[in-house]
């Protein structure tokens, strides 16, 4: 019998991973409150690119740390709204990272 290398083992294992999950919640609740990604991204104070939140709208699996820049950068434009602040992460995403 084969032995298994350790590339095959985690090529077989990212293979599983799922990377496409579908509009998230997120990407609805922007479009009703009429927040662009770019808002976003200027009231974010942490690392958070366009790209990222495009991802992360569009169901591309991104890391934990990024939806909590996500979630943080949300609750500071709901705030400046006056929106509903009362947020989870999971209101925002469909699975976690």
């Amino acid at each position: 019998m084969r032995q298994i290398t350790q590339i095959e083992l985690f090529t077989q294992m990212a293979d599983e991973i799922q990377r496409d999950l579908g509009l998230q919640p997120i990407d609805q609740l922007m479009k009703q409150w009429g927040v662009e990604n770019h808002e976003l991204v200027e009231v974010s104070t942490e690392q958070l690119t366009h790209k990222q939140v495009q991802k992360a709208r569009k169901g591309r699996r991104v890391t934990i740390n990024i939806q909590r820049k996500i979630f943080n950068a949300i609750r500071k434009v709901a705030e400046d709204k006056e929106l509903d602040p009362n947020l989870t992460i999971a209101d925002l995403f469909n699975y976690r990272a």
